[in-house]
C-alpha cells in the first residue's frame, strides 16, 4: 500500500510515493530509496509511536520503498507517511486514492510541525492531489490554499490521523479542519483587497508587523528620503554612503514602512519560500512566528549580518534551501556596512540581480531558486569612516591606498547594477537642535504620506505591465525602454547631454531611463520630462569614486 509524501528540495520540492510491503520473516524494517539519517531513524520512532498510540505494530518483515529511488531522502517529515503506509499494508487503516501526508512523529504519537507544508500543498495540487493530512501546528499554512481546491485535515497525533482516514473511507472525503488561526482569514482578506482599498495608515505605522519606526523620526536627509521613495516605487537598487552617524541605517530600516503590499499571488509565493526555509529567527522581524501561520502580505525585508557565508546569502546546502536573496523575493535585501561582507558574497550578487533567479548546481542536477529582490546597501566611505567630516580634529586618517582598496570591494560590475547612489553627511546642527515638539514633527513627511504616493505609482506599473512577467520599472528590459519610457523633446536632449558628459555605460543609460520612468509615475505623468531626467541623473552620478563625498 502507498501514500504520497513531500520532501523540500529547492523551490518546488519533490513528491514522494511511500510504499510498504509486509511479508513473513524475522521482524524488522528495511527502508529503500536512498534514505538518509533522519529517514533511517524513522523506523524506531514509528514503532514507538504505534505502541504508545494504542496500535499493534506488525511482527513481520516490513519493506518500505521511497520512490523515486534515485533521489536522496532526508528529513523527519516522512515519519507520518511511513506510519500510515505500514498501517495500510497491515490492514489497520484504510488508504485509497491520492492522499498527501506530512508530519514528524514523537515517541508518544504526537505529530510535530514540519517545514514546507504550503509548498507541499501547492506541489500536490499541481499533480492532481487534493486531499492532505498535515500537523495541527501547520494548519495556518494549509489554510492559505484551502480556497484553491485543497482539502486538509490538521492532525495532532497519530490517532487523529487514523480517525480522519476512517471518516474518509465512510464519507468519501477527509474531514475539514475548521479550527485554523483567525489571522489566516484576516490576512487573506486584507491581501485580496484592491490596492486602493488597503488601510494605508495601519500598513505604514504598525511597527510590530511591517517596519521599525517612521520616516518622520529622521531629521534632515531630504535627498535620501526622496531616493528611498523612488526606490520603493520602482524596485530600484540603492547604495548609500557617508560617514557614521549620518542616519544611513536608521532611514534604510524604515523602507518597509513605505512599500506597497504584495498582490495575492505574490503573497502566496513569498509565504511558500518561507515555508520551505523552515523555522528560524527572522532577524528580529516579528511578522513570522517559528512556523508560518498566516499569509505574508508585505514585502520581506532581510538584513543578514556581514559575517554571513555565500551559502547563507545565495542558498544551498546538502539539500538545497532558499538563502537570503530568495527570502527577500519581491522584497529588499539590506546589506548594512556592505564592504564588510566577503568579496565573493558581494560579487555573487551580480547574476541574481540580472537574472532574478539563482541556479545552484548539485550532483543530482541544477536547482533554480527565485531571487527577484531589490538590493539596498549602506557603506562608510573609508575604513575609518571619517572621510567627508570637515572638522580637523575628526578628520580621516586613511591613506589613499586604503580607501581605494576598501571601495574596490564593491567592484565596478556590481556598482553598475545599482541605479540610485546617495552620498549623505551628518545632519546640520540647526536640524538636530530643534525642539522635538508636535508642531515641528508634523511638518516632516511621515511614512503614511510617502506610502500613498508609492502605492499609486506601483498600481500604475501593475496596469502598465499587466499580462507580462515584469513587476516594476527596475525590471524593464532594455529592448522595451524606448516604447515604455517616452520622453519629451527637451528631456531627450538633456538626457543625451548628461550621458555624454558623465561617460556612462549602456547599462547606466537604461538604468537612468527606468528611474526617470518611476519619477514620472510618482507624479502620474505618462511622458518623461526634463526634470525627471535630471533627477534620475542626479541620483546616478555619484558612487564611482569615494572622494566624491568631499564635494558634498
Amino acid at each position: 500500500m502507498s501514500v504520497m509524501a513531500y520532501m523540500p528540495y529547492g523551490a518546488d520540492g519533490i513528491i514522494i510515493r511511500v510504499e510498504s510491503d509486509i511479508r513473513r520473516g524475522i521482524p524488522g524494517i528495511d527502508i529503500t530509496g536512498l534514505a538518509e539519517g533522519a529517514v533511517r531513524e524513522a523506523r524506531d520512532r514509528v514503532r514507538a509511536a504505534f505502541r504508545n498510540s494504542g496500535f499493534t505494530f506488525p511482527l513481520d518483515r516490513i519493506l518500505i520503498n521511497l520512490a523515486p529511488a534515485g533521489m536522496k531522502k532526508d528529513g523527519a517529515a516522512l515519519d507520518l507517511p511511513i506510519a500510515l503506509s505500514v498501517m495500510a499494508a497491515a490492514g489497520i487503516a484504510p488508504i485509497s486514492g491520492n492522499l498527501l501526508v506530512m508530519g514528524e512523529l514523537e515517541l508518544s504519537g504526537k505529530i510535530r510541525p514540519v517545514r514546507g507544508v504550503l509548498a507541499a500543498i501547492a506541489a500536490g495540487l499541481a499533480e492532481g492531489i487534493t486531499e492532505f493530512i498535515v500537523p495541527a501546528e501547520n494548519a495556518g499554512e494549509a489554510a492559505i490554499l484551502a480556497g484553491k481546491g485543497a482539502r486538509f485535515t490538521a492532525a495532532e497525533n497519530l490517532q487523529g490521523a487514523v480517525h480522519a482516514l476512517f471518516i474518509r473511507e465512510e464519507s468519501g472525503a477527509l474531514p475539514v479542519s475548521i479550527d485554523t488561526p483567525s489571522a489566516i482569514s484576516a490576512n487573506t482578506a486584507s491581501v485580496a483587497k484592491p490596492i486602493n482599498q488597503v488601510d494605508t495608515s495601519v500598513m505604514a505605522n504598525n511597527a510590530d508587523d511591517f517596519a521599525i519606526g517612521d520616516f518622520a523620526d529622521v531629521r534632515g536627509q531630504t535627498v535620501y528620503k526622496r531616493a528611498l521613495e523612488i526606490a520603493a516605487a520602482g524596485g530600484h537598487n540603492v547604495l548609500v554612503f557617508g560617514p557614521p552617524g549620518a542616519g544611513k541605517t536608521m532611514l534604510a530600516r524604515r523602507l518597509p514602512s513605505i512599500m506597497a503590499p504584495l498582490t495575492p499571488d505574490e503573497a502566496i509565493e513569498v509565504t511558500r519560500l518561507y515555508s520551505l526555509a523552515g523555522p528560524f529567527s527572522n532577524n528580529g522581524d516579528n511578522r513570522l512566528r517559528q512556523f508560518i501561520d498566516r499569509l505574508i502580505t508585505h514585502p520581506p525585508f532581510r538584513a543578514p549580518h556581514h559575517s554571513a557565508s555565500a551559502e547563507g546569502i545565495l542558498g544551498g546546502g546538502r539539500i538545497p534551501r532558499p538563502g537570503e536573496i530568495s527570502l527577500a523575493h519581491f522584497g529588499v535585501l539590506f546589506l548594512d556596512e556592505a564592504p564588510e561582507f566577503r568579496v565573493n558574497v558581494l560579487q555573487a550578487l551580480r547574476e541574481p540581480l540580472e537574472d532574478r533567479v539563482i541556479s545552484i548546481v548539485r550532483a543530482e542536477g541544477p536547482v533554480r531558486l527565485p531571487a527577484e529582490f531589490q538590493l539596498l546597501m549602506t557603506a562608510n566611505v573609508c575604513p575609518c569612516g571619517r572621510l567627508g567630516i570637515r572638522e580637523t580634529e575628526n578628520a580621516c586618517f586613511c591613506s589613499p591606498e586604503e580607501i581605494n582598496r576598501y571601495w574596490r570591494k564593491f567592484g565596478g560590475a556590481l556598482l553598475d547594477r545599482v541605479e540610485i547612489r546617495i552620498a549623505v553627511l551628518p545632519p546640520k546642527i540647526e536640524e538636530m537642535s530643534r525642539q522635538n515638539n508636535g508642531d515641528e514633527k508634523s511638518t516632516r513627511l511621515n511614512s503614511a504620506e510617502i506610502a500613498r504616493r508609492v502605492r499609486a505609482a506601483v498600481e500604475i506599473q501593475r496596469q502598465r505591465f499587466k499580462g507580462t512577467s515584469i513587476r516594476r520599472n527596475a525590471l524593464l528590459p532594455a529592448g522595451k525602454t524606448d516604447s515604455m519610457c517616452p520622453m519629451s523633446e527637451k528631456a531627450e536632449g538633456a538626457f543625451h547631454k548628461a550621458i555624454a558628459k558623465l561617460g556612462l555605460s549602456g547599462r547606466a543609460y537604461h538604468g537612468i531611463l527606468r528611474v526617470a520612468r518611476t519619477i514620472a509615475d510618482l507624479e502620474g505623468r505618462d511622458t518623461i520630462e526634463t526634470e525627471h531626467i535630471l533627477e534620475a541623473v542626479y541620483h546616478r552620478r555619484l558612487g564611482e569614486d569615494p572622494w566624491e563625498i568631499l564635494s558634498m
